[in-house]
């Protein structure tokens, strides 16, 4: 699921300050300024309810991480072209879309602290605005006149509708497998982020050895970004998390940290799981008991462990670029995700 890193594990963390995107949003800062003046453009429609729905989650306070991945990327390869400002917009969009359609599959009320699109103009209006902007991206995608890039993108699009359609399918069955876990945050989270950032080497014409480099930083930041996310979901607050705490319990989501503890209870607790992720064990007292039962089997700390493990992948995929602004934001943006946990 992703390529082989190097030997050179360099450590998470730091000592003195909390990581964060400050860096990586100064220095794309300017970019970040023309990327969304497209999406601006692009989300406009002579239908009125396209852009209002679309403004009112775009709009809705997210960093804009993979967009600012994709710029980065292409500030660490040293691109000084204008074509990753359409790519950026449409890497945004293609997860815009997929935001608005997993909430209507979800039936997720909130997002980021906000009421999702599917609550306040319904489901239909959800998923056909979330077409539009997978419409969009593909325009921009094609603007970009690499027909390597459309199918870098073309490819992690499909590949994210698969892994959003392996959880489906996987959800509300406690014998999940570790494996098949994997395989759906790889696929539904991490092909996005690698792809995000591979197609900034693209553009600038680089070979193919700094093409899978970044596809390897992506994709283990995606892996890991995701592991932090099941683990707080446990472990976090509605105003943290931008979601309901408790979301992926209530919906029967068998993720890392469940299927650890499931793995490791004793009879008592495997029953206690099996009713919860069946859809039998909901109150905020199973909830409470649930997330016991993870610290108690040390699901959450092993979970954090191997987003850790996967985070120094990302770090070590970017060994072979110069040092400076960019390598150490892009550095950064791993911990970052990591310490979202602490």
């Amino acid at each position: 699921m992703t390529a082989p890193a190097t030997g050179n594990i360099h450590p998470i963390g730091r000592a003195n300050s909390a990581p964060s995107l400050a860096p990586m949003m100064a220095l794309v800062a300017e970019g970040m300024n023309q990327v969304n003046a497209v999406i601006l453009d692009r989300m406009q429609s002579r239908i009125p309810l396209i852009p209002e729905l679309a403004g009112h989650l775009i709009a809705g306070g997210g960093k804009r991480m993979r967009p600012m991945l994709t710029l980065a990327c292409a500030d660490l390869v040293g691109y000084a072209g204008s074509r990753h400002y359409k790519l950026a917009a449409a890497v945004e969009f293609i997860h815009t879309a997929t935001l608005l359609h997993d909430d209507v599959v979800d039936g997720s009320g909130l997002r980021r602290g906000r009421k999702t699109a599917n609550i306040i103009w319904g489901n239909s209006a959800s998923v056909l605005v979330g077409d539009f902007l997978f419409s969009r991206s593909f325009e921009l995608m094609v603007e970009a006149e690499s027909l390597k890039v459309l199918k870098i993108l073309s490819n992690a699009s499909a590949v994210i509708a698969e892994g959003e359609v392996n959880q489906l399918t996987a959800q509300r069955k406690i014998d999940t497998s570790e494996e098949q876990y994997l395989d759906i945050i790889g696929a539904k989270t991490a092909a996005l982020f690698a792809a995000a950032c591979r197609i900034s080497a693209v553009v600038a014409d680089r070979d193919e050895a700094e093409e899978q480099a970044l596809d390897v930083y992506g994709r283990n930041l995606g892996i890991a970004f995701q592991l932090i996310d099941d683990a707080i979901d446990y472990e976090s607050d509605g105003a943290t998390m931008g979601k309901d705490a408790g979301d992926d319990f209530r919906d029967g989501k068998v993720t890392l940290p469940v299927i650890l503890a499931y793995a490791r209870g004793a009879d008592e607790d495997r029953a206690f799981w099996k009713a919860a992720m069946a859809g039998n064990r909901v109150s905020d007292e199973d909830l409470a008991h649930a997330t016991a039962l993870l610290r108690q089997t040390g699901a959450i700390d092993d979970t954090l462990a191997r987003a850790r493990h996967y985070g120094q992948r990302a770090i070590d995929a970017l060994g072979m670029f110069d040092n400076g602004k960019a390598k150490a934001s892009l550095t950064e943006a791993v911990e970052f995700a990591i310490a979202r946990a602490y």
